[in-house]
């Protein structure tokens, strides 16, 4: 049974349906899956998520599939590790580092947005997927587009790190290099998916792909035992994995599953790359673009506009 109703504008709050869509046509704002949660309230109980396989898909009545997964099955649950040393080191009496470096099948967090992108994708019928990335994305395009029997065109940075580019060759992938920054391959992308109508995971299959983000926190909060953090940093790049993650936190207060304890939420960027982190520190009412220039290539994106609007929605 499915319990997505349709996208909707985190801007103005225009409504639209399940469609390959991820901006809003009235004010250019980005579109996010809306649910029933009164459905979900119903069904969805601890008992029942711990009782089901160790994967983001425990959590399926709160990711955008109409039909059961068929992508990326295995995906998640990584561990929650207790970091006591890094406590030690900053004072704090417990700390704890989530591991998605063991995440399958390419080590990546990547895999669990890839997963719910690719099923809702193939939900639309699409046959080819695609997708601009400085590199963990592109592996796990690459890898769950194999499983999942579609083909795959991948667009990337031309000088990425050697490791990557095998990471995502290995399995059959069309890979193309862009000479120029992640932002000047994306807008590419963005030109490339209106005319050959492919499902680029990370541009028209946003709204969906951006969701399976929210597993990452749903899994902490049960390893917690159940309990919501009092504090949480998340690394950004344009911002969605955070916004992702208050959402996580917000659903489960709301459907019961786990008491509100006051969480506050903190997004780290790069030095050499920080539009986000810089306007908050300076009030800006609109983030300035920046030329990333870091040694973390995954977080290089300096002109991404939707984490930061996004931000004003916590």
């Amino acid at each position: 049974m499915s319990f997505v109703k349709g996208l909707k504008c985190k801007e103005c709050g225009e409504e639209y349906p399940k469609e390959p869509l991820h901006v809003c046509e009235a004010c250019f704002g980005p579109l996010e899956a809306s649910y029933d949660y009164d459905g979900i309230k119903r069904v969805l109980t601890r008992e029942v998520i711990e009782s089901r396989d160790r994967s983001i898909w425990r959590y399926k009545e709160l990711l955008p599939v109409d039909e059961e997964p068929t992508v990326g099955l295995k995906v998640g649950f990584t561990p929650l590790i207790r970091a006591e040393n890094l406590g030690r080191a900053l004072g704090v009496k417990e700390i704890y580092v989530k591991n998605d470096a063991v995440c399958y099948p390419t080590l990546s967090f990547k895999d669990r947005v890839v997963s719910v992108a690719l099923s809702k994708a193939k939900e639309f019928g699409f046959k080819t997927a695609a997708c601009a990335s400085t590199g963990n994305l592109a592996n796990a395009v690459a890898s769950l587009t194999v499983s999942g029997n579609l083909e795959s065109y991948i667009f990337i940075p031309h000088n990425l790190e050697q490791a990557k580019i095998i990471g995502t060759t290995v399995y059959g992938a069309n890979l193309i290099g862009i000479k120029g920054t992640y932002d000047d391959v994306n807008r590419l992308c963005s030109e490339v998916a209106g005319k050959f109508g492919w499902a680029f995971v990370n541009i028209n299959m946003r709204p969906y792909y951006a969701e399976g983000s929210k597993s990452f926190a749903f899994e902490i909060m049960e390893q917690l035992g159940w309990r919501t953090p009092k504090h949480i940093v998340v690394p950004m790049a344009s911002g969605s994995l955070l916004t992702k993650v208050w959402k996580a936190i917000k659903e489960f207060e709301m459907l019961g599953l786990v008491e509100s304890d006051g969480t506050k939420i903190y997004g780290a960027q790069a030095a050499g790359c920080s539009p986000i982190t810089t306007a908050l520190k300076n009030d800006w009412e609109i983030f300035k673009p920046v030329k990333p220039d870091t040694i973390a290539k995954s977080l290089a994106i300096g002109t991404h506009a939707h984490g930061f609007y996004a931000m004003y929605d916590m």
